[in-house]
Formats: C-alpha cells, sequence, structure tokens
C-alpha cells in the first residue's frame, strides 16, 4: 500500500489537531485534506473522493454524527469508509456511528501516531477485501 496514492479526508473542528494530525500523516506520506465542520466536511467527501475519512464527533454547524448520516445518504460518498475520532468516552455515539456505518473509531486521548497509520491501513485493507469480495 504505497502512502503517496491514498487521500485522507480529516474533519475536524479543533485547528491545533487538524494541523498537527495532518502534519502527521503528511509526514508519513499521505495526501491530506481538511475539513473544520461537518458541513464542509461532506462537502470536501463529495469534491474530493478520499480514500478514507476521519471524522470528529463534537463540532459546530453539523456534528459528526449529522455528517456521517449525510454520507451514507449520498450515493456518490455513501461507501467511503470512515473512521471516528472522539474525544469522548461516550460510548452511546460511537455506537451510533458504528451503526451508521462508520468502520472504526480512535479516542483521541488514547493513540500514537503509529496507531494512527495503523488504523487507516487496517480500514483501507478491509475496505479493499470487501470491493473485492462484492466484484
Amino acid at each position: 500500500m504505497d502512502p503517496s496514492k491514498i487521500k485522507i479526508l480529516i474533519v475536524e473542528d479543533e485547528e491545533i489537531l487538524l494541523t498537527a494530525l495532518s502534519e502527521e500523516l503528511k509526514q508519513e506520506g499521505f495526501v491530506v485534506v481538511g475539513a473544520k465542520d461537518g458541513m464542509e466536511g461532506v462537502e470536501m467527501a463529495i469534491k474530493e473522493r478520499p480514500d478514507l475519512i476521519l471524522l470528529d464527533l463534537v463540532m459546530p454547524r453539523l456534528d459528526g454524527i449529522g455528517a456521517l448520516k449525510q454520507m451514507k445518504e449520498n450515493a456518490e460518498i455513501k461507501d467511503l469508509p470512515v473512521v471516528i475520532l472522539t474525544n469522548l468516552s461516550d460510548y452511546d455515539k460511537i455506537s451510533d456511528a458504528l451503526s451508521l456505518g462508520a468502520m472504526d473509531y480512535l479516542v483521541k486521548a488514547n493513540y500514537r501516531l503509529e496507531d494512527l497509520v495503523n488504523k487507516i491501513k487496517t480500514v483501507l485493507e478491509r475496505r479493499g477485501a470487501q470491493a473485492v469480495a462484492t466484484m
């Protein structure tokens, strides 16, 4: 898997975290685009067609659950893999996101860059295996 061919959309309202995640993933070789809230995230997903979306749950204008619902209802982007990023230990919201079609989640305070990169690769590999299985 060549990271330079993988585009990741990060939807995160905390500017410092968005910048830090973007820089970390760029250093790993990924192509990264960012959005500052759920509404912008849905627009960027349609425009950019990323290979994977990292989606925060708590954001202004449109939260992560609302953004995820809109993404899954849009035929053009409904199959894009989504990994939830959250500070919450609110398992109800995480459970809601997973039932709406998110593939996995990470609690922001509990991961290292290595964990994030491994999670991205695992989700993309699972996604690839699902695509092959449906052919």
